[in-house]
């Protein structure tokens, strides 16, 4: 694999919501996230509007990618996250909603806030304490601090810590 600069992330946090919400309606529905498959691929290109290649994001062998779909309805995919689980803490390396989340026409609300409560969710399953860090934009940086909980740790570097994180799994994953 060739060595790439790591990207800045640049997702929007439009609504903390408890699952995800319809924009017109203001119906809530209820996710599940998943791992993806080889046969996601097809329909998460360039091609079909998504930004990032997730195909190649597929093959990095320490990353795995998270697909959010509605509960029920497993075929779309509302967004995707890749997460890489290390020593310490979860990194974010790549989060997108669908083509059709983004934007004044977005369909649904919420969905990288989904995402990222779950990056936040592996962390304490793996023994992390719910760190979870990730590279910004620079221009986004304070938009993650007010809606994520996260703090600044130099650079572009963003962390989210224990109790951010429990803010967000409360959120997204109420029982």
């Amino acid at each position: 694999m060739e060595n790439s600069e790591e990207i800045g992330l640049d997702f929007i946090i439009d609504k903390l919501t408890n699952s995800i919400e319809n924009v017109i309606t203001g119906d809530s529905f209820a996710t599940e996230i998943s791992i993806l498959t080889n046969s996601d691929l097809k329909t998460v290109s360039k091609k079909n509007g998504w930004l990032f290649s997730w195909k190649d994001e597929f093959k990095e062998p320490a990353r795995d990618v998270y697909k959010l779909t509605i509960t029920n309805n497993s075929t779309i995919i509302q967004g995707l996250i890749s997460l890489e689980v290390k020593e310490d803490h979860v990194y974010m390396h790549l989060v997108e909603s669908s083509p059709f989340n983004k934007g004044k026409a977005k369909v649904y609300s919420g969905v990288a806030g989904n995402l990222v409560a779950f990056a936040c969710k592996l962390s304490f399953q793996r023994g992390h304490e719910g760190n979870v860090s990730f590279l910004s934009k620079t221009q986004l940086i304070e938009h993650y601090e007010k809606t994520l909980g996260a703090f600044h740790f130099g650079g572009r570097i963003m962390i989210i810590e224990t109790q951010a994180a429990l803010r967000l799994i409360n959120k997204y994953f109420q029982k």
